[in-house]
């Protein structure tokens, strides 16, 4: 797949945005009413980010998302109603009942890692894969992601040293929504754009909008090509806000009204759709037609997840590799 986005590939990412938007939704009003047994987190401002990047990508390389990156899971093959049966604690869930949220949805099948909730600490573990593929001589790359509030971390800037001294295929997309946890950025560092840190590091930088899909999408697929090459890794910021609380159970009170409705107005979904109104290749009635597939097939998941079974506790063992 080239750089370029085809009339097609752009129709793609309306689906796949729309259909994260919309199994986001409906998650975060199961866990509202009580439909699940831990806690759970939105990715609502992302999507351009999380779908972008997984949709640049080749189906052998190797992707660690985030809590936020739901999409990036969608387009690498992973079942709706496996992530809605992990959030209910199901034996068909990703993880089999064992971890009841957004975490953990590794499937190394789909050559996803399983996300590492205390961050940065998938950097480690993509920059393994990515340091395997270069030892193999094989045409992969490994990519994750971290949020602003990581790079202020040691394991960012030791893993993105490590990655620069070997040349590494690596890819870090950071997703810098304006506030980790609840502190802004503001109080979290002193520099305008955590993309300077790449020059510190001598790897390749580029901030781009994390709002607009087609950016994302270019960056990240010029920095595989760049990581295929031999040129080693990139750090790109993709700048963006975070729509909702750090998790659900979190109002985000501490975040201006007027900061949220400043970029409601570029929401990433919408923005993408209007252009592709704009540019004739989507109707409005064949838009609505979207709108509709993607919530029958989110409402088809929660069926199937509703009903699958608990699972065994006689395999509460099984897949357990500490005592």
């Amino acid at each position: 797949m080239t750089e370029a986005l085809e009339p097609a590939a752009k129709l793609d990412l309306a689906y796949w945005m729309r259909l994260t938007r919309t199994l986001d939704d409906a998650i975060v009003a199961m866990w509202k009413q009580g439909r699940g047994v831990g806690g759970t987190f939105s990715g609502k401002g992302h999507e351009a980010i999380a779908v972008g990047a997984g949709y640049a990508l080749g189906e052998d390389d190797v992707v660690a998302p985030m809590h936020r990156d739901l999409g990036c899971y969608l387009v690498r093959g992973m079942a709706p109603e496996r992530i809605v049966a992990n959030q209910l604690g199901k034996a068909m869930g990703v993880t089999s009942g064992r971890d009841a949220n957004l975490h953990g949805l590794g499937d190394l099948s789909l050559n996803i890692l399983g996300f590492v909730s205390h961050l940065p600490q998938s950097m480690p573990a993509a920059l393994g894969a990515a340091m395997a593929f270069q030892y193999r001589d094989e045409p992969r790359i490994a990519l994750t992601f971290v949020g602003d509030g990581s790079s202020n971390t040691g394991l960012f800037h030791e893993t993105l040293n490590l990655a620069a001294v070997q040349k590494a295929p690596f890819v870090v997309v950071v997703e810098n929504n304006q506030y980790a946890y609840s502190t802004p950025l503001g109080q979290q560092m002193a520099i305008e754009d955590i993309v300077v840190r790449a020059d510190a590091h001598g790897v390749h930088g580029e901030i781009i909008d994390g709002n607009d899909v087609a950016a994302v999408y270019r960056a990240v697929a010029a920095a595989a090509a760049r990581a295929r090459r031999g040129e080693g890794p990139s750090l790109i910021e993709a700048k963006t806000m975070r729509m909702l609380g750090h998790a659900i159970h979190d109002g985000a009170e501490y975040v201006p009204r007027e900061l949220l409705a400043e970029w409601e107005a570029r929401d990433p979904v919408v923005s993408w759709e209007t252009k592709l109104v704009g540019e004739g290749l989507i109707s409005e009635e064949m838009l609505s037609r979207l709108h509709a597939e993607c919530r029958e097939e989110v409402e088809m998941a929660i069926e199937q997840a509703e009903k699958a079974p608990l699972p065994d506790p006689d395999t509460v063992g099984a897949g357990v590799y500490a005592p």
